[in-house]
């Protein structure tokens, strides 16, 4: 099984101030934070900004499962604790399903796999 990378969405609130304030909460989180996404087996995270829209790029172990982290976070007060200040920032984007945060992405293409359609025997 390989390694995983899940893309998803998310809007932040169109305000000057709660964006430059998001920002500064993510250049350090909390290290609570860090080392939960960690034992979730998260390899690595990035967010990308655009305006108000979000995207992130979520790389995970071969064994992730987005139902146990889901169930692990919300077993975790501290978790709760951010994921509650940052919905201050955050707004769901125009796609996103009712009771969802991050909306996940559909990927529509990828050189790699194009280059090796193209060099298939």
């Amino acid at each position: 099984m390989a390694a995983q990378r899940f893309c998803l969405a998310l809007d932040l609130a169109d305000d000057e101030a709660l964006i430059a304030e998001y920002e500064q909460l993510h250049r350090r989180i909390w290290p609570e934070i860090a080392a939960h996404l960690r034992s979730q087996g998260v390899l690595d995270m990035q967010i990308w900004r655009l305006g108000t829209r979000l995207f992130m790029v979520m790389d995970t172990a071969p064994e992730f499962s987005a139902d146990a982290m889901d169930q692990a976070s919300a077993a975790n007060p501290k978790v709760q604790e951010w994921e509650a200040l940052m919905w201050r920032f955050q707004r769901p984007t125009p796609w996103t399903e009712p009771g969802n945060k991050w909306q996940p992405m559909t990927q529509i293409f990828s050189l790699d796999e194009q280059f090796k359609r193209l060099h298939e025997p």
